[in-house]
C-alpha cells in the first residue's frame, strides 16, 4: 500500500520585525510504502539565529504542532514517532520517521521563527505556495 505525504506549503514566521527569512521544502510530494522510512527536507535562510518548527495538517483537520528546535541536542523527538535534526552548518531541519503508516498521510509544513515562541497563536504567518 502506498502512503502519500504532501508538504505543499512553506511558512515564514515573522515576529516583531522585518528580518529576512525564508524556508524551502525541497519535495513537493513524497510517496512511500507503508512501513518504509520517510524523509521530508526543509532548508532555511536567515540573517539571525532561527528556531525551526514542523507542523502537520491531517485531512479535514486544522494545523497541528509536530515539533520544534529551541536549543540543546540537535535531534528533536516529536509526536507520533517523528523526529528532526537541525544542522546549522547546512541550514536544514529535515523531518523523518523510521516507519511510515497510512495514518501519517497529511500535509507537512516547515517554519522558522527568529524568537523563541511560547504560543503559535501569537505568530503572524505568510504562506507561500510553490
Amino acid at each position: 500500500m502506498l502512503l502519500l505525504l504532501v508538504p505543499v506549503l512553506a511558512v515564514i514566521f515573522v515576529l516583531g520585525g522585518t528580518r529576512a527569512q525564508s524556508v524551502t521544502q525541497l519535495d513537493g510530494q513524497v510517496t512511500v510504502s507503508e512501513g518504509a522510512p520517510v524523509l521530508l527536507k526543509c532548508t532555511y535562510s536567515s540573517s539571525v539565529s532561527v528556531y525551526p518548527f514542523w507542523y502537520v495538517r491531517y485531512p479535514n483537520q486544522g494545523l497541528q504542532f509536530l515539533l520544534k528546535y529551541v536549543s540543546g541536542p540537535t535531534l528533536v523527538k516529536g509526536i507520533k514517532g517523528f523526529e528532526a535534526e537541525i544542522k546549522k552548518s547546512e541550514s536544514s531541519f529535515h523531518l523523518k520517521k523510521s516507519s511510515a503508516h497510512v495514518r501519517d498521510a497529511a500535509e507537512y509544513f516547515c517554519a522558522v521563527s527568529d524568537t523563541v515562541p511560547e504560543t503559535a497563536g501569537e505568530l503572524n504567518t505568510n504562506l507561500l505556495r510553490y
